[in-house]
């Protein structure tokens, strides 16, 4: 299996395959390439709809062109725990954090929890933050904040009273949580707006609709967080009354 960086040629197969509406892995099949690269270059250049192979090619060598001017002379890549290639470290967190972003995230608070959640600890202190990412602290106290209303971080008094910044097993689930109980003031504001409009009148029926709809799905969301926050928890072998298995 071919190595490296992708060729323009190898991107232009890409768009083709895109275009053709292939899935990944065939098209990674197709080009002896990894899927998880396949997924990474297009979700990093626009997503599948909005993919273009010279554009995608050129971007990549700026970026390049960038990360060659900002490295000082002589210095390598930092060393990585567990013995982790660094480039294959960065790039995998360029491509989360451009997932992150086509779900909605604006920019830098996908690159916060990015950076968070790909930390061993999974805890970072807001200077740590501004080091790993060279911007401000205001930029990481607003994405901080955006991410807290979402209930995807949390806070925790560290060492010296510095506050860390904190990502967990519970992150998730807080943050589906959060959604659900978001969608759930949409319903019943759609519900007040079918009053205001006349039950029976065509703006009326179409609220309603609206509410029912969510209303369905933010009972769904939040009723499949909790099981699957249940049934993660429950160790093997232990039933869900929490008693270990004897057999």
């Amino acid at each position: 299996m071919p190595g490296g960086r992708l060729t323009q040629q190898e991107r232009q197969q890409i768009g083709l395959g895109l275009a053709d509406g292939l899935a990944y892995a065939e098209i990674a099949r197709r080009l002896d390439r990894p899927t998880s690269t396949i997924t990474r270059e297009v979700m990093r250049n626009g997503g599948p709809a909005a993919y273009r192979a010279d554009l995608a090619h050129r971007a990549t060598e700026r970026r390049a062109h960038r990360r060659r001017q900002a490295a000082p002379r002589g210095a390598g890549a930092p060393e990585q725990a567990h013995g982790r290639d660094a480039e294959a470290v960065r790039e995998f967190e360029e491509t989360f954090t451009t997932v992150m972003m086509a779900s909605g995230a604006p920019k830098m608070m996908a690159r916060v929890m990015a950076c968070l959640t790909l930390t061993d600890s999974g805890s970072l202190t807001a200077a740590e933050l501004v080091e790993l990412l060279q911007v401000s602290p205001a930029s990481i106290s607003k994405a901080i904040t955006f991410l807290e209303s979402q209930g995807m971080v949390r806070r925790e008094q560290g060492e010296r009273r510095r506050e860390r910044y904190v990502v967990d097993d519970d992150v998730w689930y807080e943050s589906m949580m959060a959604s659900a109980r978001s969608t759930a003031q949409v319903v019943e504001v759609a519900r007040q707006g079918v009053g205001v409009l006349g039950p029976g009148t065509p703006a009326a029926v179409r609220l309603e609709n609206v509410a029912r709809f969510l209303d369905f799905v933010s009972e769904s969301t939040a009723r499949a967080a909790e099981q699957a926050r249940e049934i993660l928890r429950t160790k093997p072998g232990t039933p869900s009354g929490g008693t270990p298995d004897q057999r």
